[in-house]
């Protein structure tokens, strides 16, 4: 039976002010890199960034005009799991970036809620 085999990457659509930004704070802050972009017929501006070789976030202004007037519902946040906790810690604290860290699993997962320029909550998983 056909089904879903994995999540292929998250689109945030945000208005051109922010695009650079959000896009420093995913590189930066949370580890993602830049990497290729399809061209795209709508003539939206923005960039795709990865995980290793998987392009996980695709950050968008929308069309040519810049409109990003898409409601969110009941959207969350977006997590991603994550190595090496101590430099994570140390860009987040670096960049004055307010977090909240819960430790479950007595201890053999941490996890890192940051919220990302665009007003969308990020969550950062470190598995010991």
């Amino acid at each position: 039976m056909a089904g879903v085999r994995r999540l292929d990457h998250i689109n945030l659509r945000v208005p051109l002010e922010l695009l650079e930004p959000v896009r420093a704070f995913y590189i930066d802050l949370v580890g993602l890199h830049d990497g290729p972009r399809r061209p795209v017929a709508s003539g939206s501006h923005g960039y795709w960034l990865y995980a290793g070789d998987a392009a996980v976030l695709h950050l968008s202004t929308g069309n040519a005009g810049g409109s990003v007037s898409q409601g969110n519902g009941y959207f969350s946040h977006v997590a991603f799991a994550c190595t090496d906790l101590a430099a994570t810690r140390e860009r987040l604290d670096a960049a004055g970036i307010t977090a909240r860290i819960q430790v479950l699993d007595e201890g053999h997962q941490v996890q890192i809620f940051v919220v990302d320029p665009a007003g969308i909550t990020v969550e950062l998983n470190f598995r010991r």
